[in-house]
């Protein structure tokens, strides 16, 4: 089976209703197809594999089901196995070994994407103008996105091979394009 967007879309969609989750979804695949870029990687298909890497977390919100139940169903659709373990990959507590740079990459942009989205949304320029140091300084700060695994912030820009702001400047510009599909506004929005 070939992997394309709109497949990947289309599975994400059945399977996962709430805006929020489809907005991580597109945030990570932004993220991730902004690495594949960079790496000169094939940006359908690594992009495909960021889309649905949480596809099953509203039918299997727990760690004892995701996102391992969720592979079940992508064999079922005929995705190919590289797939299936990329987003296996990305759940720490599965301890599976991220030995292909996408596997890397996927496991490097979730919380932080999500982390940079959250910034995005308390700023009324969004994502224009914010800075590294900005998104560090709201790191530190416990309550702020208190659901992002902060540890696994940091561990992805390691695994990169980054220091924290190039990761962090990397997502933002990976995520400025597509503010509005976020939610998120823009400095004309706040002129």
């Amino acid at each position: 089976m070939e992997v394309t967007r709109e497949r990947a879309w289309d599975t994400l969609t059945r399977h996962t209703k709430g805006e929020a989750l489809r907005r991580h979804a597109l945030a990570v695949e932004a993220s991730v197809r902004w690495y594949a870029r960079h790496d000169g990687e094939d940006e359908e298909a690594w992009g495909s594999a960021a889309l649905l890497h949480d596809f099953d977390y509203e039918i299997h919100p727990t760690l004892d089901k995701h996102p391992q139940d969720g592979a079940a169903i992508l064999r079922e659709d005929g995705y190919p196995e590289w797939l299936i373990e990329t987003v296996l990959s990305h759940a720490e507590h599965l301890q599976m070994p991220r030995d292909t740079r996408l596997k890397q990459v996927l496991f490097a942009c979730d919380e932080l994407s999500g982390f940079v989205h959250a910034c995005g949304l308390v700023r009324p320029t969004g994502l224009d103008g914010l800075e590294p140091k900005s998104v560090r300084k709201k790191l530190k700060t416990p309550s702020f996105a208190a659901g992002v695994h902060r540890d696994e912030v940091y561990a992805g820009a390691e695994l990169l091979g980054l220091e924290l702001d190039e990761h962090i400047a990397n997502v933002i510009a990976a995520l400025q394009p597509i503010g509005p599909e976020l939610g998120l506004r823009t400095a004309a929005d706040a002129a």
